[in-house]
């Protein structure tokens, strides 16, 4: 995991006090015989009996969903790293801050579905959140010591995943290994297959609203294969500026563990020699309609960003078993979009109920 390769980077600045995984214990009891951490917690109970060689080491083992969140809310920790994929990810950053913690987020998912809940959240208990994400690393370093009233707008990039080159006419035939091909990125495979759709960018698009409190009609993505500068703010002025580096998520981790100090580092740097010349182009959005649908949906708002949201997690698993094939991902996203009955102004229970509400429809028509 790439935060536990910077932090083991730096053993003077980090300790590493907890870890979580979702079911991963093989894993798990590499990584807290490394790092000898003081608690590891599993959210599948069913798999807390493979970790009893910790408790032999005097590690305190938690189990269960709500591990998660009692971890994520832990006194003795100065900040969370967050990168739990999916819609699981939102009770445990509730519960982060609420207590008030600085949290390192990866995790897309929750801002898309309750961004307003989440950032009122944590202006009310001064938590702060470090957007992890490239894109919104690059913003954020853009923005530091700028005020959001100088922007004119931001511009999210993306590098066109592995289908950017190929013919729409082509989607339904094409096997869940091709799409995981990512030319550039090595991601896992829900997120993969998201930068396939675009969908990626359409969640990125609504996170980026509720981060930097800018209204959609000023966020603009922009195709950049190289992937190299990895967001864009103009100002007022005219000004843009661009937060640039290579495709290794270490980058904005290192930043946000380290938020807001700069680290020296030996991470690899930007050869312009060797790339010759930057690319850009706008994003097709018919031959990639999931970044126009959530576009729409963050504009319409409500309970509908956490049923795109919820929808798109149940379509891609099924896209990943081969249940259904890849162009018809987005079509099942929209067609649940478009059967839900809005709520606005949700409240918390609002938003969950509705991202179970869309799974289950997902899984009902497939």
């Amino acid at each position: 995991m790439n935060v536990l390769d910077v932090a083991r980077k730096y053993p003077d600045l980090f300790r590493v006090k907890a870890i979580a995984s979702r079911a991963n214990t093989s894993s798990l009891i590499e990584q807290a015989r490394e790092f000898k951490p003081d608690i590891v917690a599993i959210g599948d109970s069913s798999r807390s009996e493979d970790l009893n060689s910790l408790k032999e080491k005097g590690i305190k083992v938690l189990s269960g969903q709500s591990s998660l969140e009692e971890m994520a809310s832990m006194k003795e920790a100065d900040i969370i790293f967050m990168a739990i994929s999916g819609t699981s990810a939102l009770k445990p950053l509730i519960s982060a801050l609420e207590a008030g913690k600085n949290v390192a987020l990866a995790s897309k998912e929750p801002i898309v579905s309750a961004g307003m809940i989440i950032t009122e959240l944590a202006d009310k208990t001064s938590a702060t959140i470090i957007p992890v994400d490239s894109e919104h690393s690059a913003i954020t370093q853009c923005l530091q010591g700028k005020k959001i009233s100088d922007v004119e707008r931001l511009y999210i990039t993306g590098s066109g995943g592995a289908l950017k080159d190929r013919k729409k006419e082509e989607f339904s035939s094409i096997r869940v290994e091709e799409v995981l091909n990512h030319p550039t990125w090595d991601m896992g495979d829900k997120i993969t297959v998201d930068s396939a759709t675009l969908m990626n960018k359409g969640l990125e698009v609504i996170e980026a609203r509720w981060l930097f409190d800018v209204p959609e009609d000023r966020i603009k993505v922009v195709m950049h294969p190289e992937a190299v500068i990895h967001s864009m703010v103009e100002f007022t002025d005219g000004t843009i500026a661009a937060s640039m580096f290579m495709p290794d998520m270490r980058f904005p981790i290192l930043r946000a563990l380290s938020y807001p100090d700069v680290l020296k580092s030996d991470l690899p740097r930007v050869d312009f020699k060797k790339l010759g010349s930057f690319t850009f182009y706008e994003p097709d959005t018919e031959k990639f309609p999931a970044l126009g649908l959530a576009f729409r949906v963050l504009k319409e708002g409500g309970t509908l960003p956490a049923v795109l949201n919820s929808a798109n997690e149940a379509a891609v698993g099924l896209f990943l078993k081969g249940e259904i094939k890849f162009n018809e991902i987005i079509e099942k996203v929209e067609e649940t979009v478009e059967k839900h009955e809005k709520k606005d102004n949700p409240s918390l229970e609002d938003i969950i109920e509705s991202e179970e509400w869309a799974k289950e429809e997902v899984l009902r028509v497939c």
